[in-house]
């Protein structure tokens, strides 16, 4: 999944990014709101991230510009504001959820998964489950028909995060290298196939499918089948 941060403290900008990076999100990090703009209109992101007090404009007025806009994208305020004014200010605005710095990592990474699943993008609190094989997205471990756990690399995880978001959908390298890599970050050639390869050696080679020329599912089944 893809995050874009808009944050203009750079010892917290760099905190959040690692935070998430752990997490195998994508991260773009941006620290004004034009360039925050210009972000959404050219990518598309699962969530954003809005600090209020940036360098151009207030990110207040940065949410109600993109809500008017018609952008729909799940924004979670980030922001040292304490106050009810500001809370209500942002919420009445569009944003999604609102969090108080400082605040646990592991709290935001709650409230992402809370409004992922608000939005329908995460089907339960803490796992995805496509028949037999279930993920658990806050440890990244794979649980087998048999019972057996798998704890999987960042890159590993990230690639079947996004496959198993969308089962029975065939998802190409750059769709996938959309949702595992951030600006920045080195993308060797062949990363994509090597995480698959990984995958398919720990789960079995049913567990995604490879649709030649084209890219990757993970096929939709039901329970137990």
């Amino acid at each position: 999944m893809r995050v874009l941060l808009v944050e203009d403290d750079a010892m917290v900008g760099a905190a959040l990014v690692g935070r998430l990076e752990d997490d195998a999100y994508a991260v773009d990090w941006v620290r004004d709101a034009r360039s925050a703009a210009a972000s959404v209109q050219t990518h598309t992101y699962d969530v954003v991230l809005l600090d209020l007090g940036l360098p151009d404009v207030d990110g207040t007025e940065l949410l109600a510009a993109l809500r008017r806009g018609g952008e729909g994208t799940p924004i979670i305020v980030v922001t040292a504001r304490d106050d009810v004014g500001s809370r209500v200010t942002s919420l009445d605005g569009g944003a999604d959820d609102y969090i108080v710095k400082p605040f646990e990592s592991v709290e935001l990474m709650a409230r992402m998964r809370a409004v992922l699943r608000r939005r329908g993008e995460v089907t339960q609190a803490a796992t995805l489950d496509i028949g037999d094989l279930h993920l658990e997205l806050d440890s990244h471990v794979a649980i087998l028909k048999d019972g057996t756990r798998v704890e999987l690399p960042r890159r590993e995880f990230a690639v079947l995060r996004a496959l198993m978001s969308r089962p029975g959908a065939i998802l190409s390298r750059t769709d996938l290298e959309h949702q595992v890599y951030g600006w920045g970050d080195e993308v060797e050639s062949n990363a994509i196939e090597y995480a698959i390869h990984g995958l398919r050696a720990k789960l079995g080679s049913d567990s995604i499918r490879n649709i030649r020329g084209v890219g990757w599912m993970v096929p939709r089944q039901e329970q137990g089948a």
